[in-house]
C-alpha cells in the first residue's frame, strides 16, 4: 500500500506562506523556510507595531497639548489636574485636536479651567 502524505494540505500550506512573503527580497519570497521565518518574525513585529502605535499617538497628543497650554501660562500636568477638578471629560484626542485645528475655543477652554 503505497504512502499517504496529504500532498494537497502541504502544498496548499506552503502556497499559503510563499503568497503571504510576496514582495520580499531575493530568497525571502521564494525559499518556503526562509520565508516562513522572516514572515513570523514580521508578523510578531506586525502585532507590537499595533500596541505601540497607540503609545505613540497617546505620547504625540501630550505633547501638543502641552505645546498649546504652555502658550496661555499652564503647564500640561496642572491643566489636566484643573481640568479633572472642574469635572470635564474630554480625553487627549479630543483636546490635541482642539489645539490644532480649533485654537480659538482651546483658549476658552484654558480660559474656563484657570
Amino acid at each position: 500500500m503505497p504512502r499517504s502524505v496529504n500532498a494537497v494540505a502541504s502544498r496548499a500550506r506552503r502556497k499559503r506562506i510563499l503568497k503571504q512573503a510576496k514582495g520580499f527580497y531575493g530568497k525571502r519570497k521564494n525559499v518556503y523556510t526562509v520565508a516562513k521565518n522572516v514572515l513570523e518574525k514580521g508578523l510578531g513585529y506586525k502585532y507590537v507595531g499595533r500596541k505601540l502605535k497607540k503609545r505613540e499617538y497617546r505620547t504625540l497628543w501630550i505633547a501638543r497639548i502641552n505645546a498649546a497650554v504652555r502658550e496661555e501660562g499652564l503647564s500640561y500636568s496642572v491643566f489636566m489636574n484643573k481640568l479633572s477638578v472642574k469635572g470635564i471629560d474630554l480625553n487627549r484626542k479630543v483636546l490635541a485636536d482642539l489645539a490644532l485645528n480649533e485654537p480659538e475655543s482651546f483658549k476658552k477652554l484654558v480660559a474656563e479651567v484657570k
